[in-house]
């Protein structure tokens, strides 16, 4: 049955924040410093609060830069708050107890977490001595996860063998061999090809439906997010832009609207078209077939007058993708200013 009790993640005011050197170029700028060194406060995570559901897949989602990696560490317990407060489970992730790193997993995905000259069976049996798995649970999970992932051939293997996609394979099943309740998966999909990116988002959905697993998940991957992600954060400049449903999100941030329109050939024969940057921005022409552009606000005006126009077969009002949304939000939202100090 679900966990009804409190959320499985829970950040209130959430900051991180790094003090950094600042230094002008040249020798006599080098010896300056040595006496008054100046420093600049970078935010990489400025106040931000959410909760996670138990059972719930959460994308998380923002620009290299945004701040999403230092979430994660922090509600890892990699890395220690500047302030604000955090709960995973119930417990304060940075006291690392073993109760609680017993229930979580973080999957990075420019990052190796096995061990670099060991072949992946041996990564896995250290695991299994890390995290105390019993050894019917552990030969169940593994071999279950290595007949999923098509891992067979690549088992006997050292890590540094591996190619990018093969080693996020290796690095999926063995993080998740001691069934981990909360999943921090950073970038997950980087470097698989098409095909497995579906079977890996397949697999994450099916252990989340068996174990109720809680899954906070990054990836620039967009395929990634529709396939397993109602809800969204959005985080950009350290800071939450928004937080709530995937299909949400184009509604209150897209301004445009994409209008498709297929003409009627036969209508069409003999007739001389009106200039159809007059309805709105031309984005593509084939044939009879037709894609422009236009305010959302004037969408349905506009759709009424290229019924009355022209001979329209058919015609589609559509949401621009979330791509296109996402990166209006990112590139519209100026940066925060740095204090020097």
């Amino acid at each position: 049955m679900p966990n009804t009790g409190p959320a499985a993640i829970a950040a209130a005011d959430l900051t991180k924040t790094y003090v950094v050197p600042v230094r002008d170029p040249g020798l006599w700028a080098a010896v300056r410093s040595l006496v008054r060194r100046k420093t600049r406060e970078v935010r990489a995570v400025e106040r931000i609060s959410f909760q996670v559901g138990h059972g719930e897949i959460v994308g998380f989602l923002g620009p290299n830069g945004a701040g999403k990696t230092t979430t994660l560490k922090m509600l890892s317990g990699l890395l220690y708050p500047t302030s604000g407060e955090t709960r995973v489970l119930g417990f304060i992730p940075s006291r690392r107890e073993r109760a609680f790193l017993s229930q979580i997993t973080l999957v990075m995905g420019n990052r190796s977490q096995l061990a670099w000259d060991l072949p992946a069976l041996d990564s896995f049996e250290l695991n299994r001595a890390i995290y105390r798995i019993p050894e019917d649970d552990f030969r169940r999970a593994r071999d279950e996860y290595v007949d999923l992932l098509d891992l067979g051939d690549l088992l006997q293997k050292p890590i540094r063998n591996l190619s990018l996609g093969e080693r996020m394979k290796m690095e999926i099943a063995g993080a998740l061999l001691h069934r981990p309740r909360v999943l921090f998966l950073d970038e997950p999909t980087i470097g698989l090809d098409v095909t497995m990116q579906r079977r890996l988002r397949a697999f994450i959905a099916e252990y989340n439906r068996r174990w109720d697993a809680t899954v906070l998940l990054t990836s620039h991957y967009m395929a990634d997010v529709e396939a397993l992600c109602r809800r969204v954060v959005v985080i950009h400049h350290g800071r939450i832009l928004y937080d709530g449903d995937l299909a949400g999100l184009a509604g209150r941030f897209a301004a445009q609207r994409t209008i498709r329109a297929t003409l009627d050939d036969a209508g069409a024969a003999g007739r001389e078209l009106p200039d159809l940057s007059r309805y709105g921005e031309v984005l593509d022409r084939d044939g009879s077939r037709v894609t422009l552009r236009v305010p959302k606000a004037e969408s349905a005006r506009v759709a009424a007058r290229l019924l009355t126009d022209l001979p329209v077969a058919d015609l589609t009002i559509e949401e621009p993708p979330i791509e296109d949304v996402i990166d209006r939000i990112f590139t519209e939202t100026p940066p925060q200013e740095e204090p020097v100090r």
